[in-house]
């Protein structure tokens, strides 16, 4: 059994895999300078809640765009399951040509979703969307080529933005509303957050379309906590919800000589 590790700004999200089937996935907040014992406890604990033996686990792959966080969940791997963990990072094979200026830049959960995309969709040009706490969208050729992407405040954040910019603009549950011109400072707030982002996504990939790919449309997934709000409106062909996870799966298999060095 293998478990995979993904480490963003607000969760770390995680999933056990046998055999590449999903048995079960998880998320935790990301808290900083949470302990190992912390995160090694959490590990435990949550799989066994879930019927599922820890000490079966044999593999563990992690991916972080928290640097601070890497050394102590590291240190809980080793600690709990008696594992050093896999960490995607530069210098790692990885399947793809990235096409970044300075490659290193690249975010290793984008990195992830690559991997799995190009795995699930060979032959397919690809727009993978993620919608966490940032949104980004990544442009992926059909020969597996990382052409570059766009980054963009996520929902949460603009809300956050427009709480903490504004005396009198407040909180309010991130939702999908049904009309477009709120009659409530609240309605409004969520209609701007829901609809500024889909006009925000519409534009984005239809120039990544004009740019990358000769006007062709490619196929575009989604994954990330907030992709099934927008699920319907035709924004994106198809949800999956692990896919860094599948990522690192697979990126995991291609690196096995490594590991069990």
């Amino acid at each position: 059994m293998k478990l995979c590790l993904d480490v963003g700004n607000s969760h770390i999200y995680g999933g056990a895999y046998d055999s590449g089937r999903a048995l079960l996935t998880f998320r935790r907040g990301t808290k900083a300078g949470s302990s190992s014992d912390e995160y090694g406890l959490f590990f435990r604990s949550v799989l066994r809640e879930n019927g599922i033996d820890p000490n079966q686990v044999q593999e563990i792959a992690l991916c972080s765009v928290v640097p601070e966080t890497i050394y102590a969940i590291s240190a809980a791997c080793q600690k709990y399951f008696d594992i050093r963990p896999f960490i995607l990072q530069a210098g790692v094979k990885t399947g793809l040509k990235i096409q970044y200026r300075n490659p290193l830049e690249v975010g290793t959960d984008r990195i992830a979703n690559a991997i799995a995309g190009v795995d699930l969709f060979p032959g397919q040009n690809l727009i993978i969307l993620d919608l966490g706490t940032a949104t980004t969208l990544c442009a992926v050729g059909k020969d597996r080529s990382y052409r570059g992407g766009v980054i963009l405040p996520g929902l949460k954040m603009s809300m956050q933005a427009l709480e903490s910019g504004t005396s009198k603009l407040g909180s309010v549950e991130i939702v999908r509303t049904e009309t477009c011109l709120g009659r409530t400072t609240a309605s409004s707030i969520q209609s701007g957050l829901y609809y500024g982002h889909f006009g925000a996504l519409r534009e984005v990939m239809h120039r990544i379309q004009l740019e990358e790919f000769e006007g062709v449309r490619p196929k575009v997934i989604a994954t990330g906590g907030f992709a099934t709000l927008f699920g319907g409106t035709g924004l994106f062909d198809q949800i999956v919800q692990d896919l860094v996870l599948r990522g690192l799966l697979g990126v995991l298999e291609m690196n096995a000589a490594k590991v069990a060095v």
